[in-house]
């Protein structure tokens, strides 16, 4: 059961529905074949540029769709529900184009931003370290000006699409100043020094690749520097609260796709002379699970509005993040519920989906530190 949506425009119909197609026919097909080989699904990525959907909120002067935050976090929704794992990568690349996008020069972004936003180029997001996680002014990876160049030594943590990106959005320690002391440099990913270890075992999210990012005497040069030295952190805090609707709308999608197959599996499942969609704990169940989801649909919808309009929305931002999170793995738990002990299976793929689910109530900010995020807002009020 499509997503009943409320969208602006005729365009913005129009390109949620290509998206769709898309997932339908060039995703979903795949999905389970890849998760399983653990194989990285660079040609759909690529499939997605040509189509223009890997740089819909940036301005048209860089081939980027302009297309307002509401629209676009319904159009990853729709990739996300065929596919987390290409769900994910694409807010992480739009992510990843964020710092460039907003805070280059002009001469910077006629440079890269054209071919991170055609899909010709594929991002990722360096700011993670083993020991900088929550505490990200904490990062010790440090970049040191020699001549013209930077060079940076030390190893950045949880990538996604470490060894696979062509460039990485990379926070760097450029002085001792603390939070002050963080600097962004656009990396390219074919830098000499610049290696990515063994792709992480994960339990979920298997075909999307999170490695650890090494640099060894990397040389990057300065005309790379996004913005001024010192404003790295700032940077990085501002992509994520953007960032994280991206993660709220790829678990709503998660929720909706988890959801729909459950009253699929409940229609043709019969028991006791009738299907078990129509025994009223099965009812219950599956009501809940569809509030949630609308729910978090709305919570992310409000927040994205809020940015579209100017309006701050760090707070929605962290609300909606938090919500669609739990909320998906609360309905992902649910789908492998009514469908019993098939869905313990791999037969389904709500399995999949549930362990799918519980990583993104950790990245781009656990959803304890989201929770710390509203309550300091709440107080500062």
């Amino acid at each position: 059961m499509p997503a009943e949506r409320l969208l602006p425009t005729t365009e913005a119909r129009d390109l949620v529905a290509l998206a769709a197609d898309i997932a339908r026919a060039e995703l979903a097909p795949v999905a389970s074949e890849y998760e399983k080989a653990d194989r990285f699904p660079r040609e759909q990525f690529r499939l997605l540029g040509k189509s223009g959907l890997l740089g819909l909120p940036y301005s048209a002067n860089w081939g980027g769709g302009e297309v307002s935050y509401e629209v676009y976090l319904q159009v990853l929704e729709e990739i996300a529900a065929a596919w987390m794992s290409v769900g994910v990568g694409m807010s992480v690349h739009t992510m990843s184009c964020y710092a460039l996008a907003h805070h280059g020069t002009d001469e910077q972004r006629d440079r890269w931003l054209p071919q991170m936003l055609d899909g010709d180029l594929l991002g990722a997001y360096a700011l993670s370290e083993m020991h900088a996680g929550s505490d990200a002014a904490a990062l010790s990876t440090k970049a040191v000006l020699d001549g013209s160049d930077y060079v940076i030594n030390g190893t950045k943590a949880w990538i996604t699409h470490a060894g696979e990106a062509d460039f990485y959005t990379t926070m760097v320690r450029t002085s001792d100043n603390g939070g002050r002391g963080i600097s962004c440099l656009l990396v390219d990913g074919k830098t000499p020094g610049l290696s990515a270890a063994e792709p992480e075992q994960k339990m979920g999210l298997t075909a999307s690749t999170t490695a650890q990012l090494r640099f060894e005497d990397a040389r990057v040069a300065s005309n790379r520097l996004i913005g001024n030295e010192g404003d790295g952190l700032k940077l990085a805090l501002s992509s994520l609260s953007s960032g994280r609707l991206g993660i709220a709308a790829c678990a709503v999608g998660l929720a909706q796709a988890a959801l729909d197959e459950a009253v699929e599996y409940a229609k043709g499942r019969t028991q006791f002379g009738r299907p078990i969609i129509e025994f009223q704990g099965l009812e219950f169940l599956l009501a809940d699970m569809a509030a949630t989801v609308e729910s978090s649909r709305a919570m992310y919808l409000d927040a994205a509005r809020r940015r579209d309009r100017g309006m701050p929305f760090q707070r929605q931002a962290s609300i909606a993040k938090l919500v669609a999170t739990d909320g998906a793995m609360k309905v992902t738990t649910d789908a492998v519920q009514v469908l019993g002990g098939a869905g313990y299976t791999k037969d389904f793929p709500v399995e999949r989906y549930m362990r799918e689910a519980k990583v993104p109530q950790i990245f781009e900010g656990t959803n304890q530190i989201q929770r710390l995020v509203i309550a300091r807002e709440l107080k500062n009020s």
